[in-house]
């Protein structure tokens, strides 16, 4: 594995709103992924970890849950470490999307 990408998301919802919007949008990953991606999700307690399979690699990511913030720590294999600074970039974006509350019509 390369180095370890890892990205805070500042929010000011608490850790129980947060987590239940990650929850609630989590079905958007695979749209934001390339075609076949699959995702698999795991809650372990204020830690949720995906499993994606991408482009014929595994890759592990880890969202960790904050009153204050979500960080995001994506761990690369190696012939994917050159997309590096793309992927933090769409964690950012992508992150900042999680946390989107798309049950109000207000």
């Amino acid at each position: 594995m390369s180095q370890p990408i890892s990205v805070d998301v500042p929010h000011n919802l608490g850790a129980a709103e947060a987590r239940r919007r990650i929850q609630a949008n989590l079905h958007k990953l695979e749209g934001k992924l390339p075609a076949g991606a699959t995702v698999t999700p795991a809650w372990e307690g204020e830690r949720l970890r995906l499993d994606v399979a991408m482009l014929g690699q595994q890759v592990q990511a880890n969202l960790e849950v904050f009153d204050t913030r979500v960080t995001i720590t994506v761990l690369l294999p190696p012939a994917l470490a050159f997309f590096g600074e793309a992927i933090r970039a769409g964690l950012r974006q992508s992150g900042a999307a999680l946390l989107e509350d798309r049950t109000r019509t207000d």
